[in-house]
């Protein structure tokens, strides 16, 4: 199950629930809550964060956050058709690789870092 903060773009949401995936949305339900709220919330049921939000690199790094999963999107917004492409086929193909990393996805790089348990 994906947790889509509330800074995504609907369109992302609406792609991600196309394919089949179960996708909770901060600003269907939740809007304004802090992010300590939605790490939170990712924890029971396990869910992945999908955020814009490079606050929560700070959280998983700086901080040491554990027993989260995030997926970080850094685009332009000219650019989210084609990161829309790129987070579907990552979720097809390597879901459950993502579980207790932190995955900076850009237009020309994927990277997948493990967080200290």
């Amino acid at each position: 199950m994906i947790l889509a903060d509330e800074n995504i773009d609907r369109s992302i949401i609406t792609a991600i629930r196309g394919i089949g995936l179960e996708v909770y949305s901060i600003a269907e339900s939740a809007s304004g809550i802090e992010d300590f709220e939605v790490i939170e919330m990712s924890r029971n049921p396990p869910r992945i964060i999908l955020t814009e939000d490079k606050d929560f690199g700070e959280w998983v790094f700086a901080h040491h956050v554990k027993d989260v999963s995030v997926l970080f999107l850094r685009y332009d917004f000219k650019d989210t058709a084609q990161i829309t492409t790129i987070v579907l086929n990552l979720l097809q193909t390597r879901l459950s690789d993502l579980s207790g990393k932190f995955t900076t996805i850009t237009i020309s790089k994927i990277r997948i870092r493990s967080l200290p348990q």
